[in-house]
């Protein structure tokens, strides 16, 4: 069989698979769809909020004409429930597919999906990967991005422990490099150690302060939720 031959069967072999693919979300939708219009108004508010989300991920992956759009409402409404129901990791979760859909306002759950992030204990996995988006986001000599890596590596110093700990800290620490190279062409310990100083990134009482005025900044003034009732439930240390 000739390269092209192969090449054209290989082409057709992952259109057929696109389409099967293709087809399967569109019965899940449908499928989804109807155990929405289905449900009782007086269900488990967070039962609808987790069924909205599952459509709105089938609405993301299909994409085409008003889909994100679609995703958009459903996601952004269940985005509000978790919130009410203080299920703040799903919140986050939520903020991520409103921050895929790469609408307009994509940037402003980003803002939201990392404040979360930080003032509660999620995932940290998930929290670092919402500290990535923004960096992947910023211009590279962007200090905000710099903030947002020292953040990331103190997460998971903070909440993760031992092998998972060691693992996840190695990938923050070269994303932290990375962001150091292309900040300031950082390329040794040494030059490392400076630029960590200089930009005061070895505090979290100096750089967490920074990143709520890069969040702050993000979201400008388009906030959905009421961050001092929120704050005011902490827990006191």
């Amino acid at each position: 069989m000739s390269e092209t031959s192969k090449n054209t069967q290989a082409s057709g072999l992952e259109f057929t698979e696109a389409s099967e693919s293709r087809k399967f979300l569109k019965q899940q939708l449908d499928k989804k769809q109807k155990q929405l219009s289905e449900i009782r108004i007086d269900c488990d508010p967070i039962e609808r909020a987790e069924l909205q989300h599952e459509i709105a991920e089938i609405m993301l992956e299909l994409g085409g004409n008003g889909m994100p759009e679609a995703a958009w409402g459903l996601a952004k409404e269940s985005f509000l429930i978790y919130i009410e129901h203080e299920k703040f990791e799903d919140a986050v979760n939520a903020c991520d597919l409103l921050y895929r859909t790469e609408l307009p306002a994509s940037v402003v759950a980003l803002g939201h999906a990392m404040w979360l992030a930080v003032t509660y204990p999620v995932d940290p996995e998930l929290s670092i990967v919402m500290m990535k988006n923004l960096i992947d986001d910023t211009p590279e000599k962007s200090d905000g991005a710099a903030v947002a890596a020292a953040t990331a590596h103190y997460i998971a110093d903070l909440r993760l422990e031992g092998e998972k700990r060691d693992s996840v800290m190695f990938l923050t620490g070269n994303l932290l490099a990375q962001v150091a190279e292309r900040h300031s062409n950082v390329s040794d310990q040494a030059q490392m150690n400076f630029w960590m100083e200089k930009l005061e990134l070895n505090d979290p009482a100096k750089f967490l302060p920074r990143l709520a005025q890069v969040i702050d900044a993000i979201v400008a003034g388009d906030w959905w939720i009421d961050r001092d009732a929120l704050r005011a439930k902490l827990p006191v240390n």
